[in-house]
């Protein structure tokens, strides 16, 4: 009887560790949320560290993906990294699966879903960056020149710019920190671009962080680890001076 109780309490309690660490792992997983953006339903994917505590306000990272990617494609790839640095993360849906659309999906739908998460969970308002990759590099880049002083700083992997984006650059309000990575064998953006990029706005007044990463191409996946660490390295190091301006643009008289 006694060996009988014991074998069924082993049980129970083998279950319950079994319930308990998957508990422990769902808990660890990005959520899928949703907002109404121009009579639209968005989706984003959101991971909040449990170490985030309202004492210690935490840095965000808006992550922007490449074309025929969803968001989850980054958080999935940043969230270690987050847990351990106290990072929230979230990775939006681009309207579109072929890439990034202005004024679809930026500025202002980037805006509402910062301000959203700002009102429920303590964010620093002078700590909300833009991470992005290929067309969600690109957009990352122009983004970051648009709302200067929204956003505290920019880190792109295999993003470039036009030749004819100087007056874009020279009407940024702040000369917003930047960080670019690059793969030397990269088919999609060709280093001599990405370098011109680079070229055109160190001459307006810009200092770019420059990683031209040897024998590497497009693919960010396989070494995301590696420059994921080096992006927050560099990201972590700037904070608006003053608390953020963002303007809304009236993007048909514009256009």
């Amino acid at each position: 009887m006694d060996k009988t109780r014991m074998k069924f309490s082993t049980i129970v309690v083998f279950i319950a560790l079994i319930f308990t660490a998957a508990i422990q792992c769902l808990a660890q997983k990005a959520s899928k949320e949703s907002l109404r953006f121009q009579d639209k339903v968005r989706t984003y994917y959101l991971y909040v560290p449990e170490t985030v505590v309202k004492e210690k306000p935490a840095p965000l990272i808006v992550m922007l993906h490449g074309s025929g990617r969803i968001g989850s494609s980054l958080v999935d790839k940043w969230k270690d990294l987050a847990k351990k640095e106290g990072i929230v993360i979230v990775g939006p849906d681009s309207s579109t699966s072929s890439g990034w659309l202005i004024p679809e999906d930026a500025p202002d739908f980037l805006y509402d879903m910062v301000e959203i998460l700002k009102g429920k969970y303590p964010i620093d308002s002078r700590r909300i960056y833009i991470f992005g990759h290929s067309a969600g590099g690109v957009l990352a880049l122009y983004v970051g020149l648009l709302e200067s002083e929204y956003f505290a700083a920019v880190a792109v992997h295999a993003g470039a710019m036009r030749p004819d984006d100087g007056p874009l650059i020279e009407r940024s309000k702040r000369k917003t920190p930047l960080s670019i990575f690059i793969g030397t064998n990269d088919r999609f953006f060709p280093l001599s671009d990405v370098r011109g990029t680079r070229d055109m706005l160190n001459a307006r007044g810009f200092t770019v962080e420059f990683n031209e990463m040897n024998g590497h191409t497009h693919d960010y996946y396989g070494r995301s680890g590696e420059i994921n660490q080096k992006a927050w390295s560099f990201l972590s190091k700037h904070r608006l001076e003053s608390e953020p301006k963002y303007e809304r643009y009236n993007w048909e008289k514009k256009s």
